[in-house]
């Protein structure tokens, strides 16, 4: 089991592919993930990685998380998240991950925070239906109804839908597909909508309920730095800067706002 990564929802665009359909897409970009450190089942009780995504300034960490940045030799985080691995999949401390940690068509679950809609009332946040417009109904015409029991048991259940703060919980999204990389921007263009709001940051990781593709890479795909800016997995063998459609000549996306 492989880790995931975190991402930063830009927004939604399109691409086509060969038949000209348009494809919608999500564009996620990963900024400089590193491994922050690794959990061992003999230390910690578990095996996981931890990942630091983005650059934060200094000044606005804490002292603790300080001595975790700079015990891996990394720059401060905007965000840390931890990923459940297998034994075989642990990582070294400092790594780099980079988008071709994921192939073209594979299957990703995405996990996010929902857009807060603030405090909504029962139709808008459970879809009731409401009463009547007219034939005796006053000043109830968007209210929820009766909440209550009788005298057994003479109170309102747990859990019962009525108004309330809408949105603003975490969504796990499953079985989104992988359209397309590209490695020059960091880009990851994934089918479909991506719980959160723009520029807010969400999870990746392989999805659960589909195989991952043998193409995927062992433990992970990670980011090297040199002179072409290329990209390489850990057997070394470098992949090509736009994965993805083959009709699709495009140098970048457009977000739209």
């Amino acid at each position: 089991m492989r880790c995931g990564v975190i991402v930063r929802k830009l927004g939604m665009s399109r691409i086509f592919n060969d038949k000209g359909e348009h494809i919608p897409v999500t564009v996620l970009r990963l900024e400089d993930t590193h491994v922050l450190s690794t959990k061992t089942l003999e230390k910690d009780g578990y095996v996981a990685v931890q990942l630091g995504f983005g650059i934060k300034k200094a000044k606005h960490t804490s002292k603790p998380l300080r001595g975790i940045f700079s015990k891996s030799k990394v720059e401060p985080k905007e965000k840390i998240a931890e990923f459940r691995v297998s034994k075989d999949a642990l990582l070294n401390v400092g790594d780099k991950l980079g988008v071709n940690h994921y192939v073209p068509g594979q299957k990703v679950d995405v996990i996010g925070v929902s857009q807060g809609k603030g405090f909504s009332g029962s139709m808008k946040r459970h879809n009731f239906g409401g009463m009547q417009a007219s034939h005796g109904v006053s000043i109830s015409h968007r209210a929820h109804g009766s909440t209550g029991n009788s005298q057994d048991p003479g109170r309102t259940w747990k859990g019962k839908k009525m108004a309330g703060q809408y949105g603003n919980v975490k969504i796990t999204t499953q079985n989104l597909t992988v359209v397309k990389l590209i490695q020059n921007d960091n880009l990851i263009l994934v089918e479909g909508a991506v719980p959160g709001s723009k520029n807010g940051l969400v999870m990746l990781r392989d999805a659960v309920k589909v195989k991952v593709p043998e193409a995927a890479p062992f433990p992970a795909g990670l980011y090297s730095n040199n002179e072409t800016n290329e990209l390489k997995n850990d057997s070394g063998k470098t992949e090509d800067n736009d994965v993805g459609a083959k009709s699709d000549n495009t140098k970048g996306v457009e977000v739209e706002n």
